[in-house]
């Protein structure tokens, strides 16, 4: 497994691994349609093509040669902070230290910044854990995660790197 960079070549098959994902982790808390909806509109070719172009931004695969396994996409939002806006595991790999890797990565891809922030599903009690495992810590809760008017309660965690 390596991580390397995402390309426009790659993206459909994100897509569809952040559907595969999404689908298997939250239907049974948000139900079928809505997690449809919401893939549709966050995980579609367009909106991760608009990722790949987003200045101070990173976005990295984990890769066997066979599939990709996971994704993570991060951006720095000012002079000292950057936001880990996703980082998915295909179920099947989840469990086996490709999220650790792509976190690991994804916070080195941002040398100069003190803090990286969060907002996590807060029914997703394996993903709170997670983080918290890998030192970050709740600072706040956001009735909308994503984007205003998701519906979608989250926690919002901060490590602070240095």
């Amino acid at each position: 497994m390596w991580l390397r960079s995402a390309t426009r070549d790659d993206l459909e098959t994100v897509s569809t691994m952040l559907s595969e994902t999404w689908h298997d982790t939250y239907d049974k808390i948000y139900g079928h349609e809505k997690v449809e909806e919401l893939t549709k509109a966050w995980h579609s070719v367009d909106a991760l093509k608009q990722r790949l172009t987003k200045p101070m931004s990173e976005f990295v695969l984990a890769d066997d040669g066979a599939e990709i396994s996971g994704m993570a996409y991060a951006s720095q939002t000012d002079q000292t902070e950057a936001m880990l806006h996703q980082l998915y595991v295909r179920p099947t790999m989840q469990g086996r230290g490709v999220g650790k890797m792509l976190l690991v990565e994804i916070e080195s891809s941002f040398p100069n910044i003190r803090r990286f922030r969060l907002e996590v599903e807060k029914a997703n009690d394996r993903a709170v854990e997670f983080y918290s495992d890998n030192g970050y810590s709740k600072i706040d809760e956001t009735p909308d995660c994503g984007v205003k008017g998701s519906g979608i309660p989250a926690v919002i965690m901060e490590k602070v790197l240095w």
